[in-house]
């Protein structure tokens, strides 16, 4: 479906209390195994999703070619663009894989989202704990989820357990999981299972804030 320049790809019920926004990672399109299993799971428990893609993406589906992701204040445009064509934030929870959530986090408190759910948060660039990315999760006003593997070199545990983030930002551990919220089997389940699981998380947590 096509709401003016901005295509989206729904799964759930069009009747639902709350809908859920999903924005792709910086490599990964809206249509990838990942966003595609994390839409379906979290449509399961009842809930309307909402897939779309930055303008970056959309430029390298057309070219068919990887396109460097747009700066930030072009993706707030185009998220912000996102929430007012689905009706505003007090219906929706906000986020998506890596960079998705990221700007979701940005603009949360500025369209009064009613929760925001994040895949894989990028903490801090590897090897970089020192430039860290928190100062709007640290103000974020919305109750907000963040999946994290144990392993992601953007956010290990014991970095993040010194960030003093507030009490209404829950963060889940994956054990063994790194920044795509994979395995490599270490923990005897595929990933697609993995993905499942943690959707299923999204889900209670939506259903929570009704």
């Amino acid at each position: 479906m096509t709401t003016g320049n901005i295509e989206f790809l729904f799964d759930g019920p069009e009747g639902a209390d709350v809908t859920v926004v999903l924005a792709h990672g910086a490599g990964m399109p809206m249509d990838a195994p990942f966003m595609k299993v994390f839409a379906d799971g979290i449509a399961k428990g009842g809930h309307r999703v909402a897939r779309f893609e930055f303008p970056y993406m959309q430029r390298q589906r057309a070219k068919r070619k990887r396109v460097p992701p747009n700066n930030a204040a072009v993706l707030i445009e185009r998220y912000l663009a996102v929430a007012g064509a689905l009706g505003g934030g007090s219906r929706l929870v906000i986020g998506g894989k890596s960079l998705g959530g990221r700007i979701a986090t940005l603009i949360a408190n500025q369209i009064g989202a009613k929760g925001v759910v994040c895949l894989g948060y990028p903490f801090h660039p590897p090897d970089k704990p020192e430039s860290s990315r928190i100062e709007y999760l640290k103000n974020i006003a919305a109750p907000t989820l963040i999946l994290q593997g144990a392993e992601d070199p953007y956010g290990a545990p014991d970095e993040v357990a010194g960030y003093g983030l507030p009490e209404n930002v829950i963060i889940t551990w994956l054990d063994g999981g790194d920044h795509h919220l994979t395995t490599n089997g270490k923990d005897g389940a595929s990933d697609k299972e993995n993905w499942a699981e943690g959707a299923s998380a999204i889900s209670q947590f939506v259903t929570g804030l009704e």
